[in-house]
């Protein structure tokens, strides 16, 4: 299971108004165990774009990078990871 070490999140603005919904932009830090198939040595972070729509919260996309070069990594989360994604970036939604 992985562990969030830290957040930044931001609001993604929609200039010509024709996304339902607001999106924010998470960049969630990782804590990845040395023996798993994700630890890459100078940190993995997780870069996603979260739907709210009335009461709907989605993940509409998400990469996971190395956190000090911002390089995409070619690996992706597995289903229960991303539904402890989904759940971190619900619980820390700006108000």
């Amino acid at each position: 299971m992985l562990t969030f070490t830290g957040y930044n999140v931001e609001n993604v603005k929609d200039p010509f108004g024709i996304l339902t919904g607001k999106r924010y932009e998470f960049v969630v830090q990782l804590d990845v165990p040395e023996d798993d198939e994700l630890y890459v040595e100078n940190g993995v972070s997780a870069r996603a774009i979260i739907k709210v729509d009335e009461d709907q919260v989605s993940i509409v996309s998400y990469d996971l990078q190395e956190t000090t070069s911002g390089q995409l990594l070619d690996f992706d989360m597995e289903e229960d990871e991303e539904e402890a994604l989904l759940l971190f970036c619900k619980e820390h939604l700006p108000e």
